[in-house]
């Protein structure tokens, strides 16, 4: 489609505040404001791209956003399109002709979706100078999202992880199926094109006859993978960022209490957790991320494996992730990290933040809880206190857009159940 150049929006954004909750720790804007104001461009969307609009919305840093017409982040009160015209729906293989004329001397691009992060970590030298990044090296961010090659770099660094092989045709699967006696999960090379198509991140089986069966309808090459047991309150998450020297600047752990769907889905509940409660897997994270002098945000998830008392990475996401505002209201933001350090400015590290705070994605977790309701009787009652202290990912006072239009949608696709979901 074409690009046309117009005018930038005349409007400004509303003051910023900050997040009230007593005890959490106001980031210094100090480095942001004695600086000239370069502009963010923020790429992607859904609930990861408005934690980040809102982290930077009440920084003060000047901000555009590319994302679909209909996504959830364009209901942010901090969400402004960037000065073309054709940004809204822009794929990210047009991402290079679309800066070649967007009429900014200068912008720090942050990319929310691997997506996004492949095409910004492919765009030629004049281009990224222009349109600066903290990012891997391109082999180290291809290496993040293709989950064979990850599986691959944690055998050659030794880094604890399930046992995984690689099937490329349905006949391998066929001959490997025979050794399933237990849950073992079908995992894509990548969980994005995957999801997209299949609306699940994989596939967990527990017998030969489901795996050749999902065999008929899945893509190949893929994964087949060791489950490790365990509830969800043993999946731990260590996020954080690596300046450009590959120095970690900020370290931030959470544990999992509750998801959905219940095998392979995405946390619900959370809770903030001292570094030294995931000691040994903060020392194999530190080993793997130094080994690929690794740049910029990071979030890494891995499961304790009770069976041999090891934390096992599972993966890492090299861009922001959905809970990154509750890291910036802990006291740990990485999207000022992202963008002092594609900047080449200083970036002071963080080594203390709120632990014991809550986190729920109530919508999410509803959906949780219907599941706990009936696999284990879980009560409405119960649901409610075990949520009724934790902040909120989408619904926060100064910023209702997001969070009333999820609602409005889900209302509306219950009445209309064809109806177009906001995302």
């Amino acid at each position: 489609m074409p690009l046309t150049i117009k005018s930038p929006h005349s409007s400004s954004t509303a003051p910023a505040v900050f997040a009230s909750e007593p005890g959490t720790p106001r980031p210094s804007l100090s480095l942001v404001e004695k600086q000239p104001q370069v502009p963010i461009l923020a790429l992607g969307g859904g609930v990861t791209l408005v934690g980040v609009l809102r982290i930077l919305g009440r920084a003060h840093v000047p901000l555009y956003s590319i994302c679909d017409q209909h996504d959830l982040a364009t209901h942010s009160r901090w969400y402004r399109e960037p000065p073309l015209y054709s940004s809204v729906g822009l794929d990210p293989d047009d991402l290079s002709t679309y800066l070649r004329l967007l009429p900014l001397d200068r912008a720090v691009l942050l990319p929310c979706t691997d997506d996004w992060v492949k095409a910004v970590v492919s765009l030629p030298g004049y281009l990224a100078h222009q349109f600066a990044s903290s990012l891997p090296t391109p082999s180290v961010a291809f290496a993040m999202m293709d989950k064979w090659r990850f599986a691959e770099l944690l055998e050659a660094n030794a880094t604890p992880h399930p046992q995984t092989s690689l099937l490329r045709s349905r006949e391998a699967l066929e001959s490997a199926a025979a050794s399933i006696t237990q849950k073992t999960i079908l995992k894509p090379l990548s969980s994005a094109a995957f999801a997209r198509k299949h609306g699940v991140k994989g596939y967990a089986v527990t017998s030969a006859e489901e795996a050749i069966d999902l065999g008929a309808t899945i893509d190949f090459p893929i994964m087949l993978q060791e489950y490790i047991p365990g509830p969800p309150t043993m999946n731990y998450f260590i996020d954080g960022f690596a300046d450009r020297n590959s120095r970690i600047c900020a370290q931030f752990a959470r544990r999992r209490l509750r998801m959905y769907p219940p095998d392979l889905g995405n946390s619900s509940l959370m809770v903030s957790i001292p570094l030294r409660e995931v000691d040994s897997a903060l020392e194999s994270l530190d080993a793997l991320l130094a080994s690929i002098r690794y740049r910029g945000i990071f979030s890494a998830e891995f499961k304790y494996d009770q069976r041999d008392g090891v934390f096992k990475i599972l993966e890492i996401n090299a861009r922001p992730w959905w809970y990154i505002e509750f890291a910036a209201r802990c006291g740990v933001d990485v999207c000022r990290f992202s963008y002092l350090d594609a900047l080449e400015l200083p970036v002071k590290p963080v080594h203390q933040y709120s632990v014991g705070r809550e986190c729920v994605f109530l919508i999410q977790d509803f959906r949780a809880y219907r599941t706990l309701r009936r696999s284990s009787g879980l009560s409405l009652s119960s649901w409610v206190r075990s949520w009724a202290s934790a902040e909120d990912t989408l619904f926060v006072w100064d910023d209702l857009g997001p969070g009333l239009s999820s609602l409005k949608s889900i209302v509306k696709s219950r009445l209309h159940p064809g109806a177009e979901p906001v995302r």
